[in-house]
């Protein structure tokens, strides 16, 4: 019972989430998405260096001419 319960928690806290980020601005959006972007990189910016994340993506590009 405890994990529907959890379950059911978790699914109420996401739809007001969402029913609040689409009663926002254009300007507020693209606030939330830049601190959420500097959180991430504060946070876990190590991540991409796990996977071989390339920093420069237009040498590759230019190279295939």
């Amino acid at each position: 019972m405890q994990k529907k319960a959890m379950g059911m928690l978790l699914a109420a806290a996401a739809a007001y989430g969402y029913y609040r980020y689409s009663k926002m601005t254009p300007e507020e959006r693209k606030n939330i998405m830049e601190k959420g972007k500097q959180l991430f990189n504060e946070n876990f910016g190590r991540v991409g260096d796990l996977f071989g994340k390339k920093t420069d993506t237009n040498s590759s590009a230019s190279n295939a001419n």
